[in-house]
């Protein structure tokens, strides 16, 4: 294989036209990742591949393409980002528009710069070079997907199909500053629903008031938090289990003489590798139950959602490929560190037994806020680590 070289205006540029896509998914403002997607599909068959386009829910396509190397056997090494970007939220807050993908000091800017259009250009202009290098053993996957930032439908479609289950390994081109993460920390989403019975405002003893039972138990959630820590300390890389309360729901302000039925207590709980998801939950349902009863009140767990923590060995080849090669392109040995999130990897981990890893370009604190943006130096570095991880992982 010849030496890999990155065409740099075109990874810039390329990232550039995605920012300035508003693809959030806003079925009120009528936007998906569709407009995204179609230039993702269009850039790969410019590039002479045959993206596949899956339809995943209306207006929200997948697009995975298969690149083989023609140079024998060897790996099938997959490369995954998503074309959905968060809301941009308040404009006030922002100081240049959202969707600009100017650059300005070096800084390329606008909604989804960081997280994730610029891994998403990175990765499909690393591919490039590397088959224009020659030959190579194994295949590339590229799936550009979407839903990443809901629910991962994206990645729970892609986990189904028979080609994931040929992936010996994927990296998340996700903005993590640099830093190789094959860890990350496991999700768990809970409704915590309190049944009691109503009654008027004026009359409290015929009630049974869920409002109070559902007040204590997120003044007791603190307690499985403390539990955790207990029994799982601090990771190196992720730091320590979270159980938070982020949304409490019970009664009605235009019915304010009326104690409710119902109250709803919503969980967010982050988790790091070996804390037993099942177990958890249990703990959760005990204290709810222990929170209800002296009032009559009734409580029941219902689980959104369940990602568990990814913990991949860094021996695996494809992180030592990995790191090998960043230190190959910038000069300094690579850093390992955690995503405190879920990502697409945790799907493919989870449904597809697939190793992964996250790694690319823009800061780590940077997704999701205002004013985003990605250096473009970190842009062009990113898809050099890329194309070198790819050439020494399916060389090996």
């Amino acid at each position: 294989m010849a030496e890999v070289r990155i065409d740099e205006d075109a990874v810039v540029s390329f990232t550039q036209e995605l920012v300035r896509i508003r693809s959030v998914n806003d079925p009120g403002a009528g936007t998906a990742e569709a407009p995204a997607a179609q230039l993702v599909e269009e850039r790969m068959r410019e590039l002479g591949w045959d993206p596949q386009v899956t339809e995943i829910a209306p207006g929200r396509p997948n697009v995975v393409a298969v690149i083989e190397g023609g140079g024998g056997p060897g790996p099938t090494l997959m490369f995954e980002g998503h074309t959905d970007v968060v809301t941009e939220g308040d404009l006030e807050a922002w100081s240049f528009d959202p969707y600009a993908g100017d650059i300005v000091d070096g800084q390329l800017r606008g909604r989804g710069s960081a997280d994730m259009k610029a891994g998403v250009a990175a990765m499909i202009y690393a591919t490039k070079a590397v088959v224009d290098a020659g030959p190579f053993p194994g295949r590339i996957v590229l799936g550009a997907l979407v839903d990443e930032e809901g629910l991962m439908l994206g990645a729970k479609a892609f986990a189904r199909t028979p080609l994931a289950a040929e992936i010996d390994g994927a990296i998340c081109c996700e903005p993590e500053e640099g830093e190789i993460c094959a860890v990350s920390k496991g999700a768990v989403r809970l409704l915590v629903h309190f049944e009691g019975a109503m009654a008027h405002g004026a009359m409290p003893q015929h009630a049974r008031n869920p409002v109070p039972v559902a007040a204590e138990f997120v003044r007791r959630v603190p307690e499985v938090q403390a539990r955790l820590l207990a029994d799982h300390g601090e990771h190196e890389h992720l730091g320590t289990n979270f159980v938070t309360p982020t949304v409490v729901i019970g009664g009605d302000t235009d019915q304010i003489n009326v104690i409710p039925a119902r109250a709803v207590v919503c969980l967010d709980i982050r988790t790091t590798p070996g804390v037993d998801h099942v177990e958890l939950n249990g703990w959760i349902t005990e204290l709810a139950g222990a929170c209800g009863e002296p009032a009559g009140v009734t409580a029941t767990v219902e689980v959104v959602d369940d990602r568990p923590a990814v913990d991949t060995p860094v021996s695996h080849p494809m992180i030592v490929a990995l790191a090998e090669a960043h230190e190959a392109v910038t000069g300094t040995p690579a850093v390992y560190g955690g995503v405190p999130g879920a990502t697409d990897g945790t799907i493919l981990t989870r449904d597809a037994e697939i190793p992964t890893v996250v790694y690319g370009p823009g800061g780590k604190w940077i997704a999701h806020q205002a004013d985003e943006y990605v250096e473009v130096s970190a842009i062009i570095e990113a898809a050099s680590v890329y194309a070198e991880t790819a050439r020494r992982f399916l060389s090996a």
